[in-house]
Order: structure tokens, then sequence, then C-alpha cells
């Protein structure tokens, strides 16, 4: 005889709430990935605010006019709930981490990461109205983990990263290998290019201390990391935006050694037939879009070097010079890809010649391209 939850599951579908993080590496991917999840019959929801939702509501209603669900159900194989931004003093509409530039200074950052944390009221009410089969949360929300807890909901961590990155910083968390490192004195700048390697991973890997969180110098940040880390362990498991072929060895190492539960559901992105569009109402950026695909398409296969350091890293225009430099030292065809927070012209940082080598379309070199990203 079927348990009361197996004939649940044969009268509807399968449920799943997402909760992602308020940044286009986030947010994106999980559209893509509902749209993935509702074409094999799952409805799916996703809770954000108001800011997000009209960034994600193109790729929502592309999902629900393909009708891809294949259910005869009336209600949306995706569907939005909108819920208020929590008012912690940010400015109205700062509602995407896109939003905030250096500029606004570490208290808004810090405002941010504090809405996020009161989201847990609606999230509640949410699952106590709707009782979906699962959760798929971002690790930036820690109490997502015991909110779904305590309504007897598994939740499923997303964080957009690969699984080798998680693995170095779960091994980054778990060992704090800058313990063990000497450092001569906390002010020698000679500290910071010292290589550290991260134990226990199935290949060799170092980190500058630079690049490394030293929960010494930054120990809010390191607990706020550590709360999460162990939030996700509480977790049923991981999602990611990843394929076995990729990354095998820290497939297994994520699982066997770190003894966590994962799948692999990407290349995500490949959900949406209109990449130009993806994520943003923004039109000139669909066009710019569909400018650098015909520009590609032009191409050999494998020519193209693509340059990109996400969208919320920062660099002085002495450093952007030296990329740049370096770029055109290489005598190879490239995307660039730069934060709309850069100098409009360039003027800053571009090197003596840079502007034309990008005007050079009809060269026999070809011309390679930067793109500002306009989200």
């Amino acid at each position: 005889m079927a348990t009361r939850d197996e004939q649940r599951q044969q009268l509807q579908p399968l449920h799943i709430l997402f909760l992602p993080f308020f940044a286009p590496g986030h947010l994106i991917p999980v559209v893509d990935m509902a749209t993935i999840f509702s074409a094999r019959g799952a409805r799916c929801t996703i809770l954000t605010t108001p800011v997000n939702a009209d960034i994600i509501r193109p790729a929502v209603d592309r999902a629900n006019d393909s009708n891809c669900h294949g259910t005869d159900s009336p209600s949306p194989a995706v569907d939005i709930s909108v819920v208020p931004f929590p008012d912690v003093g940010l400015p109205p509409g700062m509602e995407n981490l896109i939003s905030l530039t250096p500029a606004h200074g570490a208290d808004y950052n810090f405002k941010f990461i504090q809405a996020a944390q009161l989201l847990r009221e609606p999230f509640d009410r949410l699952i106590a109205a709707n009782r979906p089969d699962a959760v798929v949360s971002d690790s930036f929300f820690r109490w997502s983990a015991d909110a779904a807890g305590e309504h007897g909901v598994p939740r499923l961590v997303f964080l957009g990263s690969s699984v080798f990155a998680r693995c170095c910083s779960e091994t980054m968390l778990r060992t704090n290998p800058l313990e063990t490192t000497t450092a001569t004195t906390d002010d020698d700048p000679d500290d910071d290019a010292q290589l550290v390697s991260l134990p226990g991973l199935p290949h060799r890997v170092q980190l500058r201390r630079s690049q490394m969180m030293d929960p010494r110098k930054r120990p809010a940040m390191w607990a706020f990391h550590k709360d999460n880390d162990a939030a996700d362990q509480r977790s049923f498991g991981e999602v990611f935006n990843s394929f076995h072929e990729l990354e095998p060895d820290y497939v297994e190492h994520f699982r066997t050694t770190l003894g966590r539960r994962a799948w692999l559901v990407g290349p995500v992105a490949l959900a949406s037939k209109d990449m130009a569009k993806r994520g943003s109402t923004n039109n000139t950026k669909a066009h710019v879009t569909d400018d650098c695909l015909r520009w590609l398409d032009a191409k050999r296969a494998g020519s193209v070097v693509y340059v990109s350091f996400g969208t919320f890293t920062s660099f002085s225009p002495a450093e952007l010079r030296e990329l740049a430099r370096g770029l055109d030292l290489s005598a190879k065809d490239f995307v660039w890809i730069i934060s709309s927070g850069t100098g409009t012209d360039g003027s800053e940082w571009m090197p003596e010649g840079f502007a034309e080598l990008m005007a050079r379309a009809s060269a026999p070199r070809t011309s390679p391209r930067l793109w500002r990203d306009m989200r």
C-alpha cells in the first residue's frame, strides 16, 4: 500500500522552493536551474524581492511560455513569490549586490548582509503555507537550514561555485592553514606573496597569503563563513552548476573525503534558449551580447581567450593597465568583461594604442573585444 507521501506525489508534482542570494552569479543560475527542474515535471517557486523579481521575470516568463514542464496543472511551472526587501537603512531599490560599489563603503555591505538574515520570517510563512517537498537555498542564508528542518523539509545548498572551489574553501575553513604558516611581520608586504598549501586535496593547490582569509585580521568575516559552512554541513546536500566530467576528482573528494552529498545539474545556462536576455531587462545589454556572439561566431573554435573576474572584483587603474598590456602582448583574440564601475572611457588605465586595437576590426589579426558589464 502506498504511503501518504507517495499518494501525495502521485496527485501533484514535486514542489521545490528556491531562495537565491541577491547577486547575479547566484540569482541567474537558480532561474536556469528552476527551468531545468520544471522541464522534468517539478513545480518551482522562487522567493525573492521586488527588484530581483524584475530581473528574473523575463526568464521565468519564457520558461512558462514554453510549456515545457509536461503537466496539466493550470499553475505556472516556475512561480515567483515576492516579499519586501527588509528595511535596514539602505536606499530604496538597493536590493541586489550589483547596485553596491566600493564607494558605498563597508557599512552598506554590512547592511546588505543584515537584510539577508531578516528574510527568515517570510521564508517560514511560505514553507508553512505551501509545504514544499524540498528547499534549495543559498549558502549565505544559513538560517534556512534550521528553518527548513523545523518544518521537516530537506534543504539543499546552492552557492554557484565549482566543486573545486568549494573543496578549497572547505579545506581552508576546516584546517586554517595560515596558522601553520610562519609570517615575518604583520606589515611585511613580502608576506602577502608567500605561498600557502591547502592540505588534503587531490592535487597540489597553493594560494598566496593575500588570497586567503586571515581569521586574525578579519574575525567577523571568518565567523560568518564558518557559521555558513556549519549550516551547509547540517543540510541534506548541495547542488552544483557543474558536471562530473569537468572535475571528477573533486566530486569524489567532496563526497568521500568531506562526506557531503552532491548533485551536479549543470551547465544550467543551457536551459535558456535566449542567452542574450538571461537575467536582464536591459535591452542595451542584449544588443551588446548579440554583437559579441556574432563576433565569436566568426572565430575558429578554441581561438578566443575569455577574461572575466566576476561582478564584484575591483582593480586599480594600474592593475587594469597591466592586464590590458598582457592581453595585447598575448597576440590572441580575446573577450574581456569589465565591471560597469570601471572608468567609462578607459582613459585612466588603457595603455597607449589599446583603444585603437579595439577598433581595428579589419586588421589581419582581427580585433579583440572588450565589453562592459551592464547588468
